[in-house]
């Protein structure tokens, strides 16, 4: 790591991205009460033992996005969002990712429970290729009071998934007080025009309780930032735009209720639900009326342009009992979710139909559900050596996860398929499933009050994969007042999905052949299978991480807080998915006799060890002034890199045909793919009814790497700056008017070497992290009570 731009990020303390805890200040302080990472009451921000950040709703809504992994990846400097087009249901449910690593390695909760994740399996050449994550844009942000960011592994608290960090996304509450808002929005461009509704508002239940309802409603027009085609002077279309590349048109609906009710004096009652649909109509790759010198079919004589058309459905329902008995504080709680992706082929043609095609087809869907029972007791124990009590936390936990593929008509697979992307088959399709019980133990201590230190473990057993112990031990010392120190070491693990072992999916993918980029039919098998045997496949295992954090906290004043958190991050054993092995014809022939004819294949195995390491540094400041108004500030900067440490040894049987499992680029897309720094800083400052926000986003460098190496691109660093300004009129109303990117800054072009740019259509890479659309402009009506 290179000491100049952290010793500037941690000098530059009178910036600000958006004041993290600023939101729920405690008696003026910059502070706040945090939920996520402990079982002991009354914890602040600035007590805990590992990084917590708190992102309150004016920050969530302070940009011209309404997506929250957007707004995410702009607030938190350790989150990647990139967004990646042409990349089939990845354009649909895009990943997001926490420190660099993948984007199933973070854990998502609602209100501390653990969300469902989606069924989409990202299985194309996009960051975070081969996880299949929980889609962030299902949570609307009308519903979100605050969200908690655990920057530390906490398996042993939470369980599977949670070795980057932990995402707690705490909705709104109480039966008092509204808001709703409508938004419009607009690139300088001309194109993807947005409108946006949304509201929240209360009720009470009786006497004794109350219901939120939380909706958000918005149509989002498609983007296009592709180049004209200028490949053959003989295509009817030469010369023209005939690609669609940028942001999919989308239609998103979500709905989100949140209740409780006092059943008596020692009990409560809860329940929170959601339902949401989202419709994406996402371009696959533009297909020439001229297939070598003939018509490629007579249904689209000038060409046509396969759009993918997709509804995504996610349901969700948590309910349970919570309250005190003899000094035990309990939870015992049922948590259902699932999600639904149904995908449709408009504009397309089977070519193995001839004439006779339909240019409409059902591809199949997919559909992942959980369902969990978890049972949570906590106590308070007075120790007269300590100077607070000893808190204990006991668990356990049942989960039952379950993860289908439907096939598509048989239009959509026949012969080649259809064109875009062929359909499920039958053979694709089917049923598997899986549970485990898991036990857990926590304890944390005040032992003096310079001195605090916790402790937890927590045992699972997988029905699929056997069992799994993980471990934490965390400690914080306080010198005084403005100084302390804290430290953690974890041990983690991630399971392999549902959808890594048993996904599998026959598409058109591109590779680079004889240093040209060419479409090939590739199979995605699933691990177990016969074809995935035939190519060398073993059984899939946990993941194993190895967590490693130290910090330093600081509080000069009752306005200024700054903290420093080095970690390190050891994962053995990561699930990826194989390169895109084009196959050879003693391989072809192989897989042909059990009926799959395909010209590459892949599959998931667990094939790496790497490290992670990385720092993240936060400063705030609050000034406030006499006559000018109040201004808060913040720097915030995160740097990670990630190692190779590891790679197991390649299968014999693809060793004896030339072909390599884990290649350079699958290596490198971890390794090198992500932004390996990115700095942001940033003004909120208001006066009676007026405020205006300024901030800054330094995105950093990152490398979009090939098997061969020459055609390895390295893209420069990028600067965003977003501006906005409000106004309130009255007590209700408040008008908003903003601009993000307001520079226009776009990332670099992609080189035209090798092809990668197909031939100049895609200019752009889907590995940005802020995108490639230019500046936004977008204003919003909101009216409050």
């Amino acid at each position: 790591m290179r000491p100049r731009p952290l010793l500037l990020a941690s000098l530059i303390s009178s910036f600000v991205l958006p004041a993290f805890a600023q939101e729920q200040a405690v008696d003026g302080e910059l502070q706040s009460i945090v939920v996520t990472g402990t079982y002991a009451k009354n914890r602040r921000t600035i007590d805990t033992e590992s990084p917590v950040d708190i992102i309150g709703a004016r920050e969530l809504q302070a940009s011209g996005s309404t997506e929250l992994a957007t707004v995410l990846g702009r607030v938190l400097p350790s989150l990647n969002f990139p967004r990646p087009s042409g990349a089939d249901a990845s354009d649909a449910v895009r990943p997001a990712q926490l420190r660099g690593l993948s984007p199933d390695q973070v854990l998502v909760l609602v209100n501390g429970k653990r969300r469902h994740a989606s069924s989409v399996v990202n299985v194309n050449g996009t960051q975070g290729r081969g996880s299949a994550p929980v889609d962030l844009n299902a949570i609307p942000l009308s519903a979100i009071d605050h969200i908690e960011v655990l920057r530390d592994g906490a398996a042993a608290q939470y369980g599977s998934d949670a070795i980057a960090g932990v995402i707690n996304i705490i909705l709104k509450k109480g039966a008092s007080g509204g808001d709703a808002e409508i938004g419009f929005g607009e690139y300088q461009e001309r194109d993807g025009k947005q409108v946006s509704l949304r509201g929240s508002t209360g009720f009470q239940l009786g006497d004794d309780g109350w219901v939120r309802i939380a909706i958000d409603a918005a149509d989002r027009d498609p983007t296009n930032r592709a180049g004209a085609d200028f490949r053959n002077p003989a295509e009817p279309r030469y010369g023209q735009v005939n690609q669609r590349f940028g942001d999919p048109e989308t239609k998103p609906r979500s709905l989100f209720v949140n209740s409780q009710y006092r059943v008596n004096d020692d009990i409560d009652w809860y329940a929170f639900a959601n339902y949401g649909q989202r419709e994406t109509s996402a371009a696959a790759t533009w297909r020439t009326a001229l297939n070598g010198t003939a018509q490629r079919t007579p249904l689209f004589p000038q060409g046509f342009l396969p759009l993918q058309n997709s509804k995504s459905t996610d349901t969700a329902l948590v309910t349970g009992l919570r309250g005190e008995a003899t000094g035990w504080r309990w939870d015992l709680s049922a948590n259902y979710g699932s999600n639904d992706f149904k995908l449709d082929l408009d504009n397309t043609v089977n070519q193995d139909l001839g004439a006779n095609s339909p240019t409409h087809f059902y591809a199949g869907k997919l559909k992942n559900t959980q369902a969990l029972l978890n049972l949570d007791v906590a106590k308070d124990f007075p120790v007269e050596a300590f100077s607070g009590p000893l808190t204990v936390a006991l668990g356990a936990e049942y989960r039952h996860e379950e993860y289908e593929i439907g096939a598509g008509d048989a239009a959509s697979y026949t012969g080649s398929g259809a064109q875009g992307f062929s359909g499920f088959r039958p053979v694709n399709a089917g049923s598997n499933s899986r549970h485990n019980q898991s036990v857990y133990a926590n304890f944390e201590a005040e032992v003096t009050k310079q001195f605090s230190a916790s402790a937890a473990v927590r045992h699972e057993r997988y029905s699929d994969f056997g069992n799994t112990t993980s471990a934490k031990a965390s400690t914080r010392y306080a010198f005084n007042d403005a100084v302390s120190l804290r430290a953690t070491a974890s041990s983690g693990f991630r399971a392999p999905s549902l959808a890594q072992q048993f996904y599998t999916i026959t598409t058109t993918n591109f590779s680079v052949v004889n240093g040209v980029n060419t479409p090939i039919e590739t199979g995605t098998f699933a691990v177990g299978s016969a074809a995935a045997a035939a190519l060398g496949a073993t059984p899939l295992k946990a993941e194993k991480a190895r967590n490693y954090s130290l910090g330093i906290q600081l509080q000069p004043s009752r306005n200024w807080t700054a903290s420093v958190d080095a970690y390190r991050i050891d994962i053995d054993d990561r699930i990826a998915l194989s390169a895109n092995m084009t196959l050879n014809p003693a391989l072809r022939n192989a897989l042909a006799s059990q009926g799959i004819l395909v010209g590459a294949g892949r599959y998931f195995t667990n094939a790496i060890d790497t490290r992670t390491t990385g720092v993240d540094i936060l400063n705030t400041y609050r000034w406030e002034t006499r006559d000018a108004g109040r201004f808060d500030f913040t720097a915030a900067y995160n740097h990670n890199q990630t190692s190779l440490q590891h790679v197991n040894a390649n299968p014999a049987i693809l060793s004896a045909n030339g072909l390599t499992l884990i290649d350079r680029q699958t290596i490198n897309r971890i390794t090198v793919g992500s932004p390996k720094d990115k700095f942001s800083l940033a003004t909120d400052w208001s006066l009676a009814q007026w405020g205006v926000r300024a901030v800054v986003t330094r995105y950093g460098s990152f490398t979009v790497p090939q098997n061969n190496a020459t055609l390895d691109q390295t893209y420069d660093p990028q600067w965003v700056l977003d501006l906005s300004a409000s106004v309130r009129l009255g007590k209700n109303w408040r008008l908003t008017a903003g601009v993000d990117n307001a520079t226009d800054r776009y990332p670099d072009q992609v080189t035209s070497a090798g092809n990668l740019n197909n031939n100049g259509t895609t200019p752009y890479s889907g590995w940005a992290p802020n995108g490639f659309n230019g500046r936004y402009y977008y204003a919003k009506a909101g009216f409050s009570w």
